[in-house]
């Protein structure tokens, strides 16, 4: 949690993001039981005007799913992190009786590695819409517990009005950091239908900086058919995707002069 938000907004964020699991998880009297939190208490919790102690922070994130850190996410931001849904899904793998000696066999000595990759990214590629054009996307990396996960955001201009945006699609994931690379399983969640791989190595001589590797997708119907590119992400800071972030999404010109130089020499490198 950033030193520099202060309480009340803290708290703000805490109730708006509560109440939206709220909504969708049941009556707050069967949350309050099941958490053994006074439901008065848990009241002021909604209504954005208390903060829980550190302790109850930690009960209700438990109940959720969630990590501490992500329930104090900005109340837009948390509500995108939650429509792909992605975090039951992965409560519901880490309960299986087949998928517990995997991860266990998978995540041994990396539970606690890849923080350093943690961050929001302009992530550059090919597009497989708009052909000789390089789509520029917002991509977010985070820990959850014992797992990294992520999320991005595409926009595609009109070809007739490039004020006006034609399609947007949000993708939500896993992230598996092993043997220096990191690995990436995502799901698109606007049509549902796509699916992607990724793998990336940081570049040596600026490890923070960029990630350079190549994705590969394949969707559920024959007219968009499976695609594999290049693909390098450029590390902008530190938290989860902010508006200033998703302002940068759109298409470019292959020679557009806000990509990184790297990002040109690496998609201009021959295979």
């Amino acid at each position: 949690m950033s030193n520099d938000v202060n309480e009340p907004a803290q708290a703000h964020n805490f109730g708006s993001n509560l109440r939206f699991l709220c909504e969708r998880q049941g009556t707050v009297s069967n949350i309050c039981r099941k958490i053994k939190i006074n439901r008065q208490q848990f009241n002021k919790y909604l209504s954005g005007l208390h903060l829980p102690s550190v302790q109850n922070q930690r009960l209700i994130a438990n109940f959720f799913g969630l990590s501490k850190a992500i329930m104090f996410a900005d109340p837009e931001e948390f509500r995108t992190l939650m429509e792909g849904n992605y975090f039951y899904a992965i409560d519901a793998l880490r309960n299986s009786k087949r998928m517990i000696p995997f991860l266990d066999t998978l995540l041994i000595d990396e539970k606690a590695s890849g923080d350093q990759y943690v961050g929001v990214y302009d992530r550059y590629q090919y597009s497989s819409i708009y052909k000789g054009k390089i789509l520029r996307s917002a991509y977010c990396i985070y820990r959850n517990r014992d797992f990294l996960q992520h999320y991005y955001i595409e926009r595609f201009p009109s070809l007739e009005n490039s004020d006006k945006i034609e399609y947007v699609f949000k993708y939500h994931g896993f992230t598996v950091p092993l043997g220096g690379r990191l690995f990436s399983l995502d799901f698109e969640a606007v049509q549902k239908n796509e699916m992607t791989f990724g793998i990336y190595a940081p570049v040596q001589r600026s490890s923070r900086s960029f990630l350079m590797g190549i994705t590969s997708g394949i969707a559920e119907t024959m007219l968009r058919p499976p695609y594999s590119t290049k693909v390098a992400m450029h590390f902008r800071g530190p938290g989860l995707l902010k508006k200033e972030n998703l302002e940068r999404v759109t298409t470019l010109e292959t020679g557009d002069r806000s990509i990184p130089t790297e990002v040109q020499q690496y998609f201009n490198s021959v295979d």
